[in-house]
């Protein structure tokens, strides 16, 4: 089953008000994703931290049965 973009833009959103996000479905199935998120929330987190906030906003859909692949990137604002 293929996720909805805006579904996850959504649920970043909600745990990230103030992000910037970009979403692309890397493989046109549905299940594979790159997505880009900029925040001011990040200043002062190391990537990984970055990286735990964005995937800690999208638990409800990892934790489906349904299977997707999310290959995330995040920065500052310039």
């Amino acid at each position: 089953m293929s996720l909805d973009t805006n579904e996850v833009i959504k649920l970043i959103k909600v745990s990230i008000p103030n992000a910037e996000i970009d979403i692309r479905d890397t493989r046109g199935d549905g299940q594979h994703y790159a997505i880009y998120v900029v925040s001011s929330s990040f200043e002062g987190k190391t990537r990984i931290e970055q990286h735990q906030a964005v995937y800690k906003a999208l638990e409800a859909i990892i934790s489906d049965d349904d299977q997707a692949a999310f290959a995330v990137q995040t920065a500052l604002p310039e």
